[in-house]
């Protein structure tokens, strides 16, 4: 029988734009020049909210890993705290890459990225950008600002609509930023309120979590207006999709208009909420077939047989 691969696991930083993302990398033992894939997480999640859960299981498969956290949000650096700029964002993408690219021990030349939820749409985004990229993992993904901010309802979006102004003004004025919830109960002004949204956000906090639950409200119109699945037509690598039929906050129906788009894509349907795909035995469906697909694009190295 096939065994699974033993791993380390390295605390890492690599500078992007003026400052630096912190990360894990996980590497397979006695692996020679391992492929490996890049974790990105959502909206205002930090690694620990667990990437490393989905990370072990790709090293154990003999692909080397880096979860990242973004600047501006757990222990990486930026300043302000609490940005969510989706150009910086995506340059951490591009600085994460330059990164295992950069190193002796990996191979370079087999590199995927995986995101989630809004990290999901940045993997496309990124994944259309580099076509170098062997493969692409989009897990529950943030497809479409509209339609996300339908999901969210006018009423609740409106209630956003003075703490935007003041954060507007603090920006202008050099201030601290005015904060916006990431996720709050039902009616609540948030980022997302969806029934299952906050108590989703509080299950995937270990003890000792980076985690804030509010990110600066300047962010609000450029999420509105940021629609990376336009750019899955541009894929030219494989890219699995992992799709919640129930998804309350990243809405199926315009996420699977778009995958359909993608000229290598493959589609995975899951009948789990946004927020399940991180936990039990959902998690462990998704962390097969993802597998399954990274193992088929990237050829690992498998582990000895006893």
């Amino acid at each position: 029988m096939t065994t699974a691969h033993s791993f380390t696991r390295h605390d890492i930083t690599f500078p992007s734009g003026d400052s630096t993302c912190a990360g894990w990398l996980y590497l397979p033992t006695g692996v020679t020049s391992p492929p490996v894939v890049i974790l990105g997480h959502g909206l205002g999640a930090t690694r620990e909210m667990r990437l490393d859960a989905f990370a072990e299981r790709f090293a154990q498969a003999g692909i080397a890993a880096v979860a990242f956290t973004y600047r501006h949000f757990g222990d990486s650096g930026g300043h302000p705290r609490q940005i969510l700029s989706i150009k910086r964002q995506l340059a951490d993408w591009d600085a994460a890459i330059a990164y295992v690219k950069a190193r002796p021990d990996i191979d370079r030349s087999r590199i995927a990225v995986w995101g989630s939820s809004f990290g999901g749409g940045h993997a496309i985004t990124v994944a259309s950008r580099h076509p170098e990229l062997r493969a692409a993992v989009s897990q529950c993904p943030f497809t479409d600002g509209l339609a996300s901010a339908l999901a969210l309802g006018p009423v609740a979006s409106l209630r956003m609509t003075p703490v935007l102004a003041r954060d507007m003004a603090a920006r202008v004025r050099g201030k601290a930023p005015a904060m916006v919830p990431i996720a709050s109960a039902p009616g609540s002004p948030a980022l997302m309120n969806a029934p299952d949204a906050l108590p989703g956000y509080q299950a995937l906090q270990p003890t000792g979590t980076t985690f804030r639950n509010e990110v600066a409200a300047r962010v609000i119109p450029t999420i509105a207006t940021y629609r990376p699945g336009r750019a899955a037509k541009k894929v030219a690598m494989p890219i699995l999709f992992c799709v919640s039929n129930t998804d309350s906050v990243t809405p199926p129906a315009q996420t699977l208009r778009y995958a359909r788009t993608a000229p290598r894509g493959e589609i995975k349907r899951y009948d789990a909420g946004h927020f399940d795909f991180y936990t039990g035995e959902t998690f462990e469906a998704l962390v097969r077939d993802q597998i399954e697909f990274l193992t088929r694009q990237l050829h690992p190295a498998p582990a000895s047989t006893p």
